[in-house]
């Protein structure tokens, strides 16, 4: 059975008890979450998250980029969402690589992009945090915190 039958069955499976289209399109508590796209972490099981609850972006390591930051700003805008939660985690893949290592893998097209590894989960995490306080079209009222989610335990803790 390929991926796509694959999920495409469990879509029906999901359909057939699906009792979410009534919810609204504005996050139920007001908040979003920054996050990797690492298969490892389930953000709505490791933070309690039912549907409809938080705006959930992701990314590769969690950072808090131009497209981010667009993301939050239509979210607290439009949508009201009035703080955001970014966690990076523990045995992260932007740990393992340079901007050098991918230009030599991928070849000279790729060099004008900056892949944004990074040696240090805390730090990139407080500087995503402060990326989101600073910004000028978020309000200081719009709060951000920082955690690092523990891949062997489960356990986020504030940074």
């Amino acid at each position: 059975m390929s991926v796509v039958d694959e999920v495409t069955a469990a879509n029906e499976s999901y359909v057939s008890e699906f009792e979410g289209g009534q919810l609204p399109m504005p996050p139920g508590r007001k908040f979003a979450v920054v996050t990797c796209m690492d298969a490892r972490l389930d953000p709505a099981r490791f933070l309690g998250l039912a549907v409809g609850d938080a705006h959930v972006i992701r990314n590769a390591g969690a950072l808090v980029n131009d497209e981010t930051i667009r993301s939050l700003v239509i979210s607290h805008h439009l949508l009201g969402t009035e703080e955001a939660l970014v966690i990076g985690h523990t045995d992260c893949g932007m740990l393992t690589f340079t901007n050098a290592d991918l230009h030599e893998r991928l070849g000279p097209e790729s060099e004008s992009i900056d892949f944004e590894p990074f040696p240090d989960v805390p730090q990139r995490v407080r500087q995503s945090v402060e990326a989101i306080r600073s910004n000028p079209l978020l309000p200081e009222s719009f709060s951000a915190t920082g955690f690092v989610y523990d891949v062997h335990t489960g356990r986020i803790d504030a940074v």
